[in-house]
């Protein structure tokens, strides 16, 4: 895609996650890696339904800032990008039910997903990286240990974040985390959930193993 056509597509992703309350006001950013040395990404303190392609602001893989007024949580998305050389998107977002399970569930190092099939074959497994100070560089250091193996990740206390090879992907991975994390917690409202086999598991990891370690 042009850089026109990854603007427009991104101000499209955007309005898309506002509809779904999957972003509120000027919560969540989203990034796109033009070439290895510059990013777009969206501006600090808009709204993200009302964001326009010409907001959108420049930087490069150092922190250099060349057009516009990036996110204030722009390191984090670099250091994704320094360390997943595959990550072309990346969707940050501030998930209601995903972070309401951080915070519930403090103790917690991984969502647990032992319980639904198509989470295992389509995300695999969704660490919970610890809580991080908001517009630091903390916020991408604790990243690093899951980097680049896992693209889909709850932020504690924060929100969630998907790096992809594509806008879908970083996209579909926040609103199937969001829709996992409501599920479960339907299903702890009914008594919680209950594992698969152990043996169904493990045939449901190869398949996850063959499909490869996109997010679908």
């Amino acid at each position: 895609m042009s850089e026109t056509q990854v603007r427009e597509a991104i101000v499209a992703l955007c309005r898309h996650l506002h509809t779904r309350q999957l972003l509120a006001a000027a919560d969540g950013n989203i990034s796109y890696r033009l070439n290895d040395k510059r990013i777009l990404i969206t501006p600090k303190g808009v709204n993200k339904a009302h964001i326009r392609p010409e907001e959108l602001a420049v930087i490069t893989l150092d922190n250099q800032i060349e057009h516009g007024e990036p996110s204030s949580e722009r390191l984090m998305h670099l250091e994704v990008y320094r360390r997943a050389p595959l990550a072309r998107a990346i969707v940050h977002a501030h998930l209601p039910t995903a972070i309401a399970w951080s915070l519930a569930r403090p103790h917690w190092s991984e969502l647990p997903i032992d319980a639904l099939p198509e989470v295992i074959i389509a995300a695999g497994r969704i660490p919970i990286a610890p809580y991080a100070r908001p517009g630091s560089q903390a916020m991408g250091d604790v990243l690093t240990p899951f980097l680049p193996e896992c693209r889909l990740m709850i932020l504690a206390r924060h929100g969630a974040l998907c790096w992809g090879e594509d806008l879908a992907e970083a996209g579909n991975g926040i609103e199937r985390l969001e829709q996992l994390a409501t599920i479960l917690k339907q299903a702890e409202l009914l008594g919680g959930a209950h594992p698969l086999p152990e043996s169904e598991i493990l045939a449901l990891k190869a398949l996850r193993t063959q499909i490869g370690n996109r997010i679908i």
